[in-house]
């Protein structure tokens, strides 16, 4: 009997030791990771922030996080005149790192073709993680230690989903913010293109959302949708963006262009006003609107289509899509990758990479890459600051 045990428990560790490995494999292929620990840091809110609303057309409110979950929260708010020049400090407690940045209320909407001969990084999915976006940047010389822009005359494109999921979505904004206007004052641009999750934090779908952005809510008394609607400086600022660019002959766009838009009459201009309409308006809402719906659908939409990686397009279909938006090629994030990569001929090159965790420990950990383009040279660049030729 016990010679039968033993045999039935070494037929079980065999299983196991076979089993356990093809359950981790097709987890990964699948883009799972384990969460094994937290950061205790990450909870300290004490100064975050700023939480900026217009109280009228005349006042803005700025409000900043106070206190500690022991002793309770309290805001610390400050009201001043829209058109008076200040300036505010953004606060991220893992490293006690903090920047500061004027506050503007008036946003122009960004063009959406550009022509020179300027170098371009482009990275896309950071998903809240403050410190992973900060560290690649400075360890490529896009910003030096002290969080100022470095990166020249160059494009810094943003493809989406910079927040949700994550613990530090006020410091991506807030930094991305700040470096759009450094940027800009040294003859640069940083381009942020919106992605399907910078749309659902505006439609009010908190479904990957951290619970800590509905505690923040409370403590603003305010519903969390109010943090990026139409009354949130931060969500005047979002609902200027595009949702794709033509940038040096490269199409930048969250999810993908549809290969249906090829033989749509549509500029690239105009497709970003129809989005850029419905940012506040969900998907059902557009029904039986069928241009608007295949704009922003969200399966055939640019912030969301997946086709390049999941519906086995011809060659033919993505080179007919390029030539009517006058694009050599078009670069995606949104579709999870194993590196930063090219396909259909180089004429797709996805980034969507898993990055590390600010407030939190992932297995696999993840490392982030990005894309980098010189001239007509594509590169894999590293957290290191190394690179590779696509």
């Amino acid at each position: 009997m016990q010679g039968k045990i033993s045999k039935y428990l070494k037929r079980i560790f065999l299983l196991l030791l076979i089993a356990i490995p093809v359950i981790l494999l097709i987890g990964y292929s699948m883009d799972a990771r384990v969460h094994y620990a937290d950061n205790p840091l990450a909870l300290n809110w004490n100064n975050d922030g700023p939480y900026v609303f217009f109280e009228n057309d005349s006042i803005l409110s700025i409000n900043y996080i106070k206190g500690n979950s022991t002793d309770g929260f309290f805001l610390e708010q400050k009201n001043t005149p829209v058109d008076s020049f200040k300036y505010a400090k953004c606060y991220y407690p893992i490293d006690s790192t903090s920047f500061d940045f004027p506050i503007k209320t008036d946003f122009e909407t960004p063009k959406s073709t550009y022509s020179d001969t300027n170098k371009i990084l482009a990275i896309s999915d950071i998903e809240g993680n403050f410190k992973t976006f900060r560290n690649f940047l400075i360890n490529n010389q896009v910003i030096d230690d002290n969080l100022n822009w470095t990166f020249g005359n160059g494009h810094l494109v943003l493809i989406g989903d910079f927040i949700d999921r994550g613990y530090f979505d006020t410091q991506v904004l807030w930094f991305i913010y700040k470096l759009e206007y450094e940027a800009k004052k040294l003859g640069g641009y940083v381009h942020y293109i919106l992605g399907n999750h910078e749309l659902k934090m505006m439609q009010g779908n908190y479904y990957a959302t951290d619970p800590k952005y509905s505690d923040i809510a409370a403590i603003l008394e305010k519903k969390q949708i109010e943090l990026y609607d139409s009354n949130s400086l931060i969500g005047n600022w979002l609902a200027s963006k595009n949702a794709l660019e033509l940038i040096n002959g490269n199409l930048f766009v969250h999810g993908g262009i549809h290969p249906d838009l090829a033989h749509s009459k549509l500029s690239i201009e105009e497709i970003n006003q129809i989005i850029r309409l419905h940012y506040y308006r969900p998907f059902e809402a557009a029904k039986n609107e069928k241009q608007i719906e295949f704009l922003i659908s969200t399966s055939t939409g640019p912030c969301w289509y997946r086709g390049y990686f999941k519906d086995g397009l011809s060659q033919e279909q993505i080179d007919s899509t390029l030539e009517r938006f006058n694009a050599k090629s078009v670069i995606v994030g949104h579709t999870i990758q194993s590196k930063v990569n090219s396909r259909y001929n180089r004429k797709v090159i996805g980034i969507d990479v898993q990055h590390p965790n600010d407030d939190h420990k992932l297995w696999p950990e993840g490392k982030s890459e990005a894309l980098f383009i010189d001239g007509k040279i594509y590169y894999r660049i590293f957290n290191n600051g190394d690179k590779k030729e696509i």
